[in-house]
């Protein structure tokens, strides 16, 4: 009974939406400057969306009879696959695809898009890349300094392979970047060039000096703190990632049928806008402990 009452409300709504936006449609047609008119199309354009979204989310209400409520499951690590008689996590199969999805853009944008750069006059998605290439050599320059040349092109493809895999959940996938395991990686590697680059400036015993800098009393808290260098950037990420798969999660279970377009809108943000600030962070923090072993 419920549901015959939201379809009949839902009808009426999206039928006096789109008569209002016709019936209002020639008054703006004649005069351009009319606030009221432009106001009422408004409120039509809200009520015929709303009636819409209704209409839609009761209909899959009766047909799916999927209710909504607090109902949330998900797992700590990727779930497993087998392939050619060996198990792989489920996120590190996506994490390869993603790898071969971006190489291949890549290919096409040089070799196809792109078969000979402009030098003088760049236009277009060109003045993008150029753009996001410029942009990430003058940020790791400030903190990486002699070393920025080396470490930009990995701090930037780090940015798009957090961006990517975020951009998976659009799609139903859990992102590599909510399982703990991959972020894990990702901080392992950190830790490697941290050491790798404060080695490599100061050599080995540059390096344990400047462990034991200003006291060797300090010397083992600086030996833990570097070890949890990596784990606390997992952790972090790993924690952000999986908050926000888990806020969509319960947003569809509480919205039922009624998900239509909202979790999508939501979706702009956890999976967009969120990831771009995760990345930010990641790769500043990465930056900043580098440039610490590097003074």
């Amino acid at each position: 009974m419920l549901n015959i009452i939201l379809l009949c409300v839902s009808a009426v709504c999206l039928a006096l939406g789109i008569v209002g936006i016709a019936a209002t449609r020639p008054k703006i047609a004649e005069n351009s400057d009319n606030k009221k008119v432009k106001k009422k199309r408004r409120l039509f354009t809200v009520l015929a969306v709303f009636g819409g979204w209704l209409l839609i989310g009761t209909l899959i209400s009766m047909i799916s009879l999927k209710k909504s409520g607090l109902k949330v499951e998900f797992e700590l690590f990727s779930d497993r696959i087998n392939l050619f008689g060996f198990s792989f996590a489920k996120t590190t199969v996506i994490s390869y695809c993603i790898t071969v999805l971006v190489l291949l853009l890549g290919l096409v944008f040089r070799f196809f898009i792109f078969p000979k750069f402009s030098f003088d006059k760049p236009k277009g998605f060109q003045n993008i890349i150029e753009l996001g290439v410029e942009s990430m050599e003058k940020f790791a320059k400030d903190s990486l300094m002699d070393y920025s040349g080396q470490l930009a092109p990995y701090m930037f493809t780090l940015a798009v392979y957090m961006i990517f895999s975020a951009m998976t959940e659009l799609l139903g996938l859990r992102a590599p970047t909510s399982d703990l395991i991959s972020t894990f990686a990702m901080g392992l590697i950190t830790f490697i060039l941290i050491n790798f680059y404060g080695i490599k400036k100061k050599g080995v015993a540059g390096r344990l000096k400047g462990m034991a800098k200003p006291t060797p009393l300090v010397f083992p808290m600086k030996i833990l703190s570097d070890i949890a260098v990596p784990v606390s950037l997992a952790c972090r990420l790993f924690g952000n990632m999986l908050g926000g798969m888990i806020v969509m999660d319960l947003l569809k279970s509480v919205l039922g049928g009624y998900a239509s377009g909202i979790p999508a809108i939501a979706g702009l943000y956890f999976n967009l806008f969120h990831p771009v600030i995760q990345a930010y962070i990641f790769i500043i923090l990465s930056m900043t402990f580098i440039n610490e072993a590097i003074e």
